[in-house]
């Protein structure tokens, strides 16, 4: 285990006061803890580590698709933005959605081309400046910043952004508070209850700080229900998608394409199971 007082995190996030164990999941930085009341999975790296990986979110390009991959995008936000009115029982054009995190502005160019209303709140600059230069409403620094009102959007959606979070709770009770009671919040992160996590282990790349910069807390449908409860909101709906075997590259080709095809096959009971790495849970403000 490495020097507590160098690691990022030495506490659940999910704010559980409880003992943290070593897991069997050894990654560059250490083994991850886990928290022995909800499962919450910790990376042990330390604050100048993950400040370092950070750097890499202040970019002009941010979250823009590349070239020819728009559709497929388009398509995939559309999920999550259909999903938010039917529960919230309103057309886009009656819901003001701010994406928190929303980097470059791809999720947020969405939303409008489909009708809602909708802003942004990023605190890389880089990233900023590219989304407000397309014409979108994005407020450059973090949401606490912000001064929205109470009750303000009917939608708030975190895309990738709590497994970056010492304290996620405290960003959620923001999002709680500028929420109208019974708005939506949508948080999308990957998911250690999946088979791809099963399969794979430390060896699933979206537990390295290396490839993703800043992944520090790793949650799953129950560690995130919790942390829920303890913001103010109910869980309404959890949605995964995706099942991979090993990564391309961990291992031969014709055994990864085998994997891949299985890995697709499967995609469909592990969403019903929710047992996918993409993880989008769907909470309502009480």
């Amino acid at each position: 285990m490495s020097d507590p007082e160098n690691r990022y995190l030495n506490t659940c996030p999910v704010g559980c006061n409880a003992p943290l164990e070593t897991t069997g999941y050894v990654l560059p930085e250490g083994a991850l803890l886990r928290c022995t009341a909800c499962g919450q999975l910790l990376s042990q790296c330390s604050e100048a580590r993950y400040w370092e990986s950070m750097q890499e979110f202040n970019d002009a390009q941010g979250t823009l698709p590349k070239a020819g991959s728009e559709g497929g995008r388009l398509r995939r936000s559309k999920k999550f933005l259909d999903q938010i009115a039917r529960l919230l029982g309103q057309p886009p054009e009656k819901i003001r959605l701010l994406d928190v995190g929303c980097s470059s502005g791809a999720f947020l160019q969405a939303a409008v081309k489909l009708g809602f209303c909708a802003e942004g709140v990023e605190p890389a600059p880089k990233a900023a400046a590219t989304a407000q230069a397309a014409g979108l409403k994005v407020h450059q620094g973090l949401l606490q910043e912000a001064g929205y009102a109470d009750g303000q959007f009917d939608a708030i959606t975190l895309f990738e952004v709590i497994e970056h979070l010492q304290q996620p709770q405290e960003l959620l009770k923001e999002c709680q508070r500028i929420l109208r009671p019974g708005g939506i919040l949508l948080v999308g992160t990957g998911n250690t209850a999946s088979w791809s996590m099963a399969a794979m282990g430390a060896r699933w790349e979206y537990l390295s700080i290396a490839r993703h910069g800043g992944h520090v807390s790793f949650f799953s449908p129950e560690s995130l229900a919790t942390l829920a409860r303890q913001s103010g909101f109910s869980v309404a709906a959890v949605r995964t998608r995706g099942v991979r075997f090993c990564e391309k590259g961990d291992c031969a080709a014709p055994f990864y394409r085998i994997a891949k095809i299985a890995g697709e096959l499967l995609n469909g009971s592990a969403g019903l199971l929710n047992k996918g790495h993409d993880m989008a849970v769907y909470l309502r403000r009480d």
